[in-house]
């Protein structure tokens, strides 16, 4: 990527929030490769990306990442179509009204970082505007994909690297908003996870996690075993693939994400509540809210506090996701604020 904007640039403009991910020490930039200086340890780049992914170390203890890992090196999720630019990436990514006001809500000039953000869309979209951006995610060909579209579309202020996210590569309280959408249940120890990139927000910043939910995927778990008996026939019972605005390439990522993933956990919004509190951050906003009788509008203000609600609230609120989940492969987000 010779005279193109690349993470190493990006990397050296933000030098200041980067540490070793081994021993947590700065790194510098020397003569092109990145060192640390504590431990000594260096990383290569391959085609601008940082390659900064260190192995769990976790004796006698399952752990999926590998073979996560394999499974979106080989299905990079979500996928692009061949012709996308920023222009198209800005519509598609508005039919999304959350979307759409998560752009609207983020203040210009703050620094954040996606983690786990696979394609990078997320990423290059909210950095279009004036935003400093990161994106972290373990699978290389997933970050080549980003990077590439970042490239293309000149997008100065968004950076992609190559990282395990329960070993960061970013110091604590580095930044004003972490994203980790639709990852940490596909780990194998999502609240760990969770307290190991909740450190890296600043007092005062914010945390957006989406996971998948224990009654609102229901009706996902049983398409899942309706295509396995059946050789994934009847596609036609997923509403995204039955999307004509939405292309053949992006249907077959999505299959393959909702329906053929070797790992998944399912979680509660009390559980979620009790993660928020063990890390020292305060309940902002979900969809679904938690609180019955507070519903979704497009003039919500994400960032702003709204009541976590009751355990009879959560229940109820949660009965309603089987039925009203189904097309985002039964989803939650939730946000906090740290203290």
């Amino acid at each position: 990527m010779k005279n193109l904007i690349n993470s190493l640039e990006h990397l050296k403009r933000n030098l200041d929030v980067f540490a070793c991910p081994r021993c947590r020490a700065d790194i510098v930039l020397a003569g092109g490769s990145i060192r640390c200086t504590g431990c000594g340890a260096s990383f290569r780049e391959d085609e601008g990306i940082p390659l900064m992914f260190v192995p769990n170390k976790w004796d006698g203890k399952e752990d999926v990442t590998e073979i996560i890992k394999a499974f979106y090196e080989k299905t990079p999720f979500p996928n692009y179509e061949s012709f996308e630019t920023a222009a198209d990436l800005i519509v598609k990514a508005e039919r999304s009204q959350f979307v759409r006001m998560l752009n609207e809500q983020i203040p210009f000039g703050v620094r954040m970082l996606e983690v786990g953000c696979g394609t990078g869309q997320m990423t290059n979209y909210l950095g279009i505007a004036n935003r400093s951006l990161f994106g972290a995610d373990m699978c290389l060909n997933s970050l080549k994909l980003a990077t590439e579209f970042k490239v293309r579309n000149n997008l100065e202020r968004v950076g992609f690297y190559q990282m395990n996210l329960f070993r960061p590569i970013f110091k604590d309280e580095s930044f004003h908003l972490v994203i980790s959408n639709g990852v940490l249940h596909h780990t194998s120890r999502p609240q760990e996870g969770f307290l190991s990139i909740a450190r890296l927000v600043k007092k005062g910043g914010y945390i957006l996690i989406g996971l998948y939910h224990k009654w609102g995927r229901l009706i996902t778990n049983v398409r899942q075993k309706i295509f396995t008996v059946s050789g994934d026939r009847f596609r036609f019972l997923d509403p995204r693939l039955r999307d004509e605005r939405i292309g053949e390439i992006k249907k077959s990522t999505w299959f393959r994400d909702q329906y053929k993933n070797p790992h998944e956990s399912k979680h509660a919004i009390g559980e979620i509540l009790g993660w928020f509190d063990r890390a020292g951050f305060d309940f902002v906003y979900g969809i679904p809210n938690p609180k019955v009788g507070t519903a979704f509008s497009p003039d919500d203000k994400i960032f702003s506090i709204y009541k976590s609600g009751t355990k009879l609230d959560h229940f109820l609120v949660e009965l309603m996701m089987v039925f009203q989940s189904s097309r985002e492969g039964g989803f939650f987000v939730m946000i906090g604020k740290r203290r």
